[in-house]
């Protein structure tokens, strides 16, 4: 009994009826060198398998690259409101209307995550107003809902004169409270964002009667957004630039074998290190990336598979949107796939060389189709070419057949062409 004892304290191998006692010692050093052994054959099985993922994917390193980025200041946001009511005064208009999104964002820093939308209206009102010294300023209202008025004037919205917050009651019209913000309303014209919800423009137009007219806003006021600023161009820069190193990065841990899923985690991951935000990630492979925006069916990673990830984030507001269609090393892609991989690439390159300022964007939609086309995949360029890109993923203007859109200064666009042939390959 007292050898069984002592045994169990200090450790006891047995086989059958024989036993050997192992000090203390013994085991320490039996520790030890399955420990070395354990991290050699680690070792050995990662310089043979160089591409297999980490336990834990280290993408700190992205972390740094747009912490230089400064957020558009404020008095940005007073200029592009003063721009805004010389827009609007020009046009003869009376106001502009804006629910929190985009748009709002884009004058006053009310996003949709600053407030979001309900049954409630909570408008942005922008009106021209002359100051003592004859220029013409944005003067900045927000139309809010009696019972959360104190939380609508804690909204971080710039301006350099003071706002006002008209606030309806439950039980009166918010409508005819919002046009009483209007001082210089009479039979004039009311500019809404084109976005804003039709019950919206329609309790708009009920209460402005048949004096104002309430329409979508002008091509002359969508342009103020569209074409992009120094700062802006800054921040657009750097977000596409760090969301290309972040699919790099994922890259470099992806192996054949590997999931859908595992490489979308990656990519995810690394854009999240990267410091994006309201992030976007979709990764296919092989023929599952046929299907443009598709979900994919988890496939594992095939040696004759392209990768395909379309991702993105936003950085101080501004959004990334990157394609990217890629073979690992170790891959045996086909021929004829690698050709369409070429033949895209050039349709992209036709596209950009096309796009200059002035140019209808129809015409670089022409270009890069008509590059697909002459090759017989015309019929598998199934999308416009590409779209604005700012504070909203899509936005104006659209690179697609049809449209009478001109690509100006300052506008930021994708190039995307794609050869979608379903259960077989894609090349975006």
């Amino acid at each position: 009994m007292s050898e069984k004892r002592n045994g169990a304290r200090h450790g006891l191998y047995q086989s059958g009826t024989t036993a050997a006692f192992i000090s203390e010692r013994t085991m320490f050093r039996i520790c030890i060198t399955f420990s070395i052994a354990m991290m050699l054959s680690l070792l050995a099985f990662r310089l043979r398998n160089p591409l297999a993922p980490s336990p834990v994917a280290d993408f700190s390193g992205l972390k740094e690259h747009c912490a230089h980025v400064s957020p558009i200041p404020t008095k940005s946001f007073i200029k592009r409101q003063d721009l805004l009511a010389k827009t609007l005064h020009s046009l003869g208009a009376s106001a502009y209307i804006a629910e929190p999104g985009a748009n709002a964002g884009f004058y006053a820093n009310l996003s949709g995550s600053h407030w979001h939308l309900s049954e409630r209206p909570l408008l942005l009102i922008v009106t021209p107003t002359v100051d003592e010294k004859g220029a013409i300023r944005g003067n900045i209202s927000i139309l809010t809902p009696m019972f959360e008025a104190t939380r609508a004037r804690l909204l971080p919205i710039p301006s350099d004169s003071e706002i006002t917050f008209p606030e309806w009651p439950e039980d009166m019209d918010p409508y005819q409270v919002a046009l009483s913000a209007i001082s210089d309303l009479d039979d004039g014209t009311i500019f809404v964002d084109g976005s804003t919800r039709q019950f919206v423009v329609d309790g708009l137009q009920k209460a402005a009667g048949g004096g104002s007219k309430v329409v979508s806003a002008p091509v002359e006021i969508r342009r103020l957004r569209e074409r992009k600023s120094k700062e802006e161009l800054n921040i657009l820069k750097c977000a596409n630039e760090v969301t290309i190193l972040a699919i790099r990065e994922a890259r470099r841990r992806m192996h054949i074998g590997m999931k859908e899923s595992e490489a979308r985690s990656l990519v995810r991951t690394a854009l999240s290190a990267a410091g994006l935000e309201n992030l976007d990630s979709i990764t296919l492979f092989g023929p599952d990336a046929a299907l443009p925006h598709g979900t994919g069916t988890n496939r594992e990673l095939q040696k004759t598979d392209f990768v395909l990830i379309d991702c993105g984030g936003s950085l101080h507001g501004y959004y990334s949107d990157v394609t990217r269609t890629f073979a690992l090393p170790g891959s045996e892609i086909p021929a004829d796939h690698l050709a369409i991989w070429y033949l895209v690439f050039a349709a992209q390159s036709a596209a950009i060389e096309t796009a200059k300022n002035g140019t209808i964007t129809a015409e670089v939609d022409r270009a890069a189709r008509r590059t697909i086309h002459a090759q017989g995949y015309g019929k598998y360029f199934t999308h416009r070419l590409g779209h604005g890109i700012g504070l909203e993923v899509h936005e104006s203007p659209y690179l697609r057949g049809g449209s009478e859109d001109v690509i100006l200064t300052g506008h930021t666009f994708s190039d995307e062409p794609g050869v979608y042939i379903e259960g077989q390959v894609c090349r975006q």
